[in-house]
């Protein structure tokens, strides 16, 4: 069975692809790096790349943009974000807009565009592509974007489907992905390497870590078991540095215990997608400030932000600002970081023994498509603020007195009664607010009313307390 055999692919697209097998010969020719190659030198040279975010409608734009990226920032890999209507597959209404006017559209239309363009866009840089999007069923614009030899592809059957989709059945995008990880299966025994991030964001509204840890989890065994072998694995910048960096360092740990040794994981930490400081020098504070966590929390790689995130899509000037901001907070890992690591080893205790009460019963089931499915019906996994019916949004964060991120309120978690006591005395003395649009409004909105060295804990300039080492071992 060749890689194309395991997809379910459109009519309409297989016919502009090129033969399976040509594809596989392509990818396997190319001297380019690819994805997982990086990733994995990245690891043995303990460095952590940086990956800006990047997607417009015009084909020579988008060239025109990729190129002044790696010019002006050096960034370890590149994006091609896709537009919304073919993250829907709605396909023909991409290509109209394309012809009409390709400014207009939010992304690159990958599928419009076909795959000789593709090719071109990977030509056309040094460093490899990723494909992020937000598809619930991916399986077209998987295939065209193998056709085009990139090498890396976002996404997963629950962090693509509830925090962006209102009614497309679980099991049917879990389905959808299974596919896509067994295409990723066949090309791994033809020695081609898919990367597979996993999107841990899911809503970007105050996500309980073990929430994120688990779904991209579940979704890491799911790909694994269908053949994959390089999984990366996202987590979303909370806020709270000793919270994050725990996350982090608990990737691997939580790989270990549940993936096979054949698989390889690298943690990616996207930085803080909340709400968004307008003045570019507080932006510019917290995105340092996302490199440092990224590098404490031993990142394999991180997605940047830029000091345009407030006021619209960023222009490629930003970018390269906000990669080149990211660098510094990188560096300054190098230096005096007072970090409490006991703290950072109380969260990962905590964290990782949540992540074990939420995907331990899901694991005991015969079909995890249905495990899973059957789970958010139950409430026993779920997401907060999701825009899906297919959750139950029962639970309800709440940052303690450090600006951590805590369960207000488990819905229909699973968790032992030790670990809910936990959370209620990290929030036991907390002010109460006049109601509950009051509080989550200050939490969602914690970086406009928070100076991020108070709120990091960890960054303050001139201090000489204990220090951590500037490279710190993998765990």
């Amino acid at each position: 069975m060749s890689w194309l055999d395991a997809l379910e692919v459109a009519p309409e697209v297989a016919a502009e692809l090129p033969d399976a097998g040509e594809v596989t010969a392509y990818l396997r020719g190319s001297a380019k790096p690819r994805v997982a190659e990086v990733l994995a030198q990245a690891e043995r040279e303990d460095r952590t790349l940086i990956q800006p975010r990047c997607g417009v409608g015009g084909h020579q734009e988008m060239l025109a943009l990729l190129r002044a990226l790696e010019d002006g920032a050096r960034p370890g890999v590149l994006t091609v974000t896709i537009d919304s209507y073919t993250r829907l597959a709605r396909f023909a209404a991409a290509r109209r807009l394309l012809e009409a006017d390709p400014s207009r559209l939010n992304g690159y239309p990958l599928v419009a565009h076909g795959w000789r363009r593709g090719r071109e866009l990977d030509r056309a840089v040094a460093v490899p592509l990723e494909i992020r999007h937000g598809s619930p069923d991916t399986q077209d614009l998987f295939a065209v974007a193998v056709a085009s030899g990139i090498t890396s592809f976002e996404g997963g059957g629950i962090a693509y489907n509830l925090p962006y989709s209102k009614d497309v059945p679980l099991t049917r995008s879990l389905r959808g992905w299974q596919n896509v990880d067994a295409a990723c299966g066949e090309l791994a025994r033809d020695g081609v390497i898919v990367d597979r991030e996993l999107f841990g964001t899911l809503t970007a509204v105050l996500v309980p870590p073990s929430i994120s840890l688990a779904v991209t989890l579940l979704e890491a065994v799911s790909a694994a078991r269908q053949g994959v072998r390089c999984i990366s694995v996202a987590y979303p910048q909370g806020g709270e540095a000793h919270q994050d960096i725990a996350a982090l360092r608990s990737i691997r740990e939580l790989a270990h215990r549940y993936l096979p040794a054949s698989v390889r994981v690298y943690p990616v930490l996207h930085q803080f997608m909340g709400v968004f400081p307008r003045h570019p020098a507080a932006a510019g504070a917290l995105i340092r400030y996302g490199g440092l966590v990224a590098r404490l929390g031993r990142a394999t790689k991180v997605i940047n932000k830029t000091d345009q995130e407030a006021v619209g899509i960023p222009d490629a000037a930003a970018n390269i600002r906000g990669v080149r901001t990211v660098a510094r907070g990188l560096a300054d890992a190098a230096g005096p970081v007072p970090l409490d690591e006991s703290r950072v080893g109380e969260e990962m205790y905590w964290m990782q023994r949540e992540v074990d009460e939420l995907v331990g019963p899901v694991l005991e089931g015969d079909c995890l498509p249905d495990d899973i499915a059957a789970a958010f019906r139950a409430g026993t996994l779920d997401i907060p603020f999701s825009a899906s019916g297919h959750a139950r949004s029962a639970v309800l964060p709440k940052r303690d007195a450090h600006g951590a991120i805590r369960y207000l309120d488990a819905g229909g978690l699973p968790f032992s009664a030790p670990t809910l006591r936990f959370h209620a005395r990290r929030l036991a003395g907390q002010p109460r607010e006049r109601d509950l649009i009051e509080s989550l409004s200050a939490d969602i909105n914690y970086f406009l009313t928070t100076d991020v060295r108070s709120a990091a804990g960890i960054v303050r300039p001139r201090t000489r307390r204990t220090t951590v080492s500037a490279h710190p071992r993998h765990m």
